[in-house]
């Protein structure tokens, strides 16, 4: 690995900070970008969004948001819509779709031991059979061992708190006020659409960078 490996958290049509993030990175050509998913969605402009990915050959992982826009253009089945889906939806390019449909549920770097995902692994299964249903939906674990989302479960332990690794886990999905380090997993994901920051973990130095959002674009 010759340059940095940069993941940054779920971006949520953030153009500006997205922008500002790239510019303050100062990407070479032997730097890999990784982006964790919920690129679109949210916020201000999710095309411009998918069009910085595309210009700094990044690697866009699958998130929930994509995954459910997916689903609801392949089935047209509203349980898929939710939000401001539509917007986004009406919006998006032929060239965009098929930017979505590219995106890979993980990426996993061996000389480092680390596996980047959208939203987690369900504790105790091989975590490269997981499904897009678990693998970017998932943030906590039922008392029989399934994933649930938070509002869901609000009693579940995270899952990343049963996670022992190896390998190490980078992720987003559960936005959060702070960084979430532990031993085996880090949440990157600090709420940019939702007047937070905009988060980078850079390796092998394994070091942060943050872009403040310029404002607080949604409310949850």
């Amino acid at each position: 690995m010759n340059g940095r490996l940069i993941a940054i958290g779920d971006i949520h049509g953030c153009h500006a900070e997205f922008a500002e993030m790239l510019e303050r990175l100062t990407l070479t050509k032997d730097d890999q970008l990784i982006l964790l998913g919920d690129l679109v969605n949210r916020g201000p402009d999710s095309l411009r969004v998918i069009d910085l990915a595309r210009a700094a050959n990044a690697v866009s992982l699958l998130g929930n948001h994509e995954l459910r826009l997916l689903n609801y253009r392949r089935t047209k089945d509203e349980d898929y819509r939710k939000e401001n889906d539509q917007e986004t939806f009406d919006q998006l390019r032929p060239e965009d779709w098929t930017y979505l449909e590219s995106m890979a549920l993980t990426y996993y770097v061996e000389e480092l031991n680390t596996v980047f995902v959208h939203g987690g692994f369900i504790p105790g299964e091989a975590w490269q059979k997981q499904p897009a249903a678990v693998v970017t939906r998932v943030q906590v674990i039922d008392r029989d061992g399934r994933p649930r989302k938070r509002a869901e479960c609000p009693d579940g332990p995270l899952w990343a708190e049963l996670w022992n690794g190896p390998p190490f886990v980078v992720y987003g999905h559960t936005p959060r006020p702070e960084i979430y380090k532990l031993k085996w997993s880090v949440c990157i994901d600090t709420g940019c659409v939702m007047g937070g920051n905009l988060t980078a973990y850079i390796l092998p130095e394994k070091r942060f960078l943050q872009v403040k959002a310029r404002r607080r674009y949604y409310t949850p």
